[in-house]
């Protein structure tokens, strides 16, 4: 039986966040969308305008795409939708899921993407899919175990943003997945293909045993955009690609 154990809608991982000198954090929310933000200075109020407008957009795009929202498999986009859509609906045909599987990785995307001129240190973070822009290295933290906390970062070195980093979990927030496992994290330069090949990943996973399937079709997934991935699951662990780990302190 599949173990839904994290469920509350209070993510409690970002009260650990301290901001570095020179930045802050502040939260960005509109209906189902609640963004955490690390940047140089306050643009909650234009980014809530950015986020009313994304979504009015992709609302208004669904209302006339029969299944676009409800769909688990992969439901087109033509070059006269919203890039929001086109997004979505590309990463979904190129890791064969829905597109839905990559809105809150698109949203993040899109957010950080276009305010990253105004702060060149910023951190779109969108219930545990990020996108980060930076001029310095950063660690991100891998919360496989709510209950006992992230015991694992991933190092991403100066030079390399942006960055986009997407999780699926069967045993963490309300997200379906079909598989079994507590966390595949994947990296790429597209959230919304980091969030779409996540979800695709996680539903190989029924056991442990299945992490070799997980990195095969990982590797499968690298021409199209998969830089690497992180997949935890039945206390064992699979690592591919550009995943620098290190230890984190207490």
């Amino acid at each position: 039986m599949r173990k839904q154990a994290f469920l509350s809608t209070h993510r409690a991982y970002r009260d650990s966040i301290v901001p570095q000198h020179g930045e802050q954090t502040f939260q960005v929310v509109l209906e189902h969308t609640d963004l955490f933000i690390t940047a140089e200075r306050d643009l909650s109020g234009p980014m809530l305008d950015l986020v009313r407008q994304l979504r009015g957009e992709l609302k208004s795009f669904m209302l006339l795409t029969p299944g676009f929202r409800e769909s688990l498999g992969p439901v087109p986009a033509p070059d006269t939708a919203p890039r929001v859509a086109r997004e979505m609906a590309r990463a979904a045909q190129l890791c064969n899921v829905g597109p839905m599987a990559a809105v809150a990785g698109t949203f993040a995307h899109l957010v950080a993407e276009h305010f990253s001129a105004q702060s060149p240190n910023i951190i779109v973070e969108n219930g545990g899919d990020i996108t980060i822009y930076s001029t310095h290295e950063r660690v991100v933290a891998l919360l496989g175990d709510p209950a006992s906390g992230a015991r694992l970062g991933l190092r991403i070195a100066k030079g390399e943003f942006p960055v986009s980093l997407c999780g699926s979990s069967a045993t963490i927030g309300p997200s379906l997945s079909l598989g079994q496992g507590e966390l595949v994290v994947v990296r790429s330069k597209s959230g919304a293909f980091a969030d779409a090949a996540a979800t695709n990943l996680a539903n190989l996973i029924d056991s442990g045993d299945d992490l070799d399937l997980v990195l095969k079709r990982a590797k499968e997934l690298a021409p199209l955009g998969l830089d690497g991935v992180f997949a935890q699951a039945d206390g064992k662990l699979a690592v591919w690609g550009k995943m620098e780990l290190v230890a984190l302190e207490d």
